[in-house]
């Protein structure tokens, strides 16, 4: 019981984090849950738990969304989330977090410190951008981080920049989860945790929301790619422990 307790608390922390940084709770949750179930368990109950999530920031956040970037970022990470998800049966996914961990180390700390370098913010590199976060996604179960990356270049207002991320994010996670179900990721004896997740993606949300009205746009930007190295040193040190 004390172990299940301090699960949902990491996960409401997990969705605190995902909102302030805004490309979602998966990022953190993904290393957290691997400590208390396998790895494919952890695949399907993070694309329930996400879903319920990226709805809940739909709702809180949803004065708008750039519609341009939901579909040249979000049809691809949809597609090639598909892709992943399938692939996921058959790929070693432990090497591939090693090398997400590894760019997402390196790729934050040359933003943190050479601040004026940006990614271009182009609609091919929309695009590059939603094809790596979804095949990431789909093989490894979080590619919010690649999606925070490429969407930090366009300057979006924070609000805006979590809701275009959510939209995209729910559409990633249905459609992978949909893969996930026919995979045999979804496990009736984890289903139990679900509702209890929910309740922590409504709570998460609502304390990332209220701690984002202390925020300016510039520290906004710093606290992403601050979220990004956190999320790729966690991932190393998973996998080192683990």
């Amino acid at each position: 019981m004390d172990y299940f307790l301090l699960f949902i608390f990491l996960a409401l922390i997990a969705e605190i984090l995902g909102t302030v940084g805004g490309f979602g709770s998966s990022v953190f949750f993904i290393p957290i849950a691997a400590f208390f179930l396998d790895f494919h368990s952890v695949l399907g109950i993070t694309a329930l738990f996400h879903v319920s999530s990226n709805l809940t920031k739909i709702a809180m956040f949803r004065k708008g969304f750039d519609k341009k970037l939901v579909f040249y970022l979000g049809i691809p990470a949809i597609i090639f989330v598909l892709i992943g998800a399938y692939l996921s049966k058959f790929i070693i996914s432990e090497k591939l977090e090693i090398w997400l961990a590894i760019f997402l180390i390196i790729t934050s700390l040359i933003f943190l410190i050479f601040k004026t370098i940006s990614i271009v913010p182009s609609r091919k590199n929309s695009i590059i951008g939603g094809v790596v976060s979804g095949g990431i996604a789909g093989l490894v179960g979080t590619g919010g981080a690649i999606r925070g990356l490429t969407l930090t270049s366009f300057k979006l207002k924070p609000e805006i920049f979590i809701a275009t991320s959510a939209i995209i994010d729910l559409g990633v996670d249905s459609g992978r989860g949909i893969v996930y179900w026919f995979n045999g990721y979804v496990h009736s004896h984890d289903l139990y945790i679900t509702p209890f997740l929910v309740i922590a993606s409504i709570f998460g949300t609502y304390i990332g929301k209220k701690l984002l009205t202390k925020i300016s746009e510039a520290k906004f930007r710093t606290i992403v790619l601050v979220l990004i190295l956190i999320t790729g040193i966690s991932t190393i040190v998973k996998i080192v422990i683990i």
